[in-house]
């Protein structure tokens, strides 16, 4: 079983230790884990349950809730696709037909040379910027094939 570094613990104790309860801790200390690896395995997952003195349930629970937090392995790059309401409206279908043909991914999918994972989020909050993506946490909005294009290359 993989067990957590002294330095992942510490940075979780660090980011956790306003919390009043273990439970509130779990997401910090999934993102943490997370930075450092690129994903929550389940070993890291039961690891930070152990860590935290709560059961493996309770942490798998808020990990599998937030589709933020990765439990399989994904590229250097996370696109996610906001497929809301507003960014429907405003073209979401033609944004997500330009970027599976410029990436040759799906959702769900990693290019082969692992540089991008391309996942659907519920909401990103930018209706007023519709349709939008996030990229490694970089809000991208009022998006065209072009932009995109150019959005891209600054991953590449």
């Amino acid at each position: 079983m993989e067990m957590l570094s002294d330095e992942i613990k510490s940075e979780i104790q660090c980011g956790t230790g306003a919390c009043p309860t273990r439970r509130c801790a779990i997401l910090e200390a999934l993102e943490i884990v997370q930075r450092r690896h690129g994903w929550v395995s389940d070993e890291r997952l039961k690891a930070v349950a152990d860590f935290l003195n709560l059961t493996v349930e309770e942490v798998d629970g808020v990990a599998t809730f937030y589709n933020r937090i990765f439990r399989r392995p994904v590229g250097r790059h996370v696109i996610l696709v906001c497929d809301s309401v507003s960014c429907w409206i405003m073209g979401f279908e033609n944004i997500l037909v330009h970027i599976t043909k410029r990436l040759g991914i799906g959702f769900g999918e990693t290019t082969p040379d692992g540089r991008f994972t391309l996942l659907p989020i519920q909401c990103l909050g930018a209706c007023e910027q519709a349709p939008a993506i996030m990229i490694d946490g970089t809000l991208h909005g009022d998006l065209t094939p072009d932009k995109i294009d150019e959005i891209l290359k600054g991953y590449e």
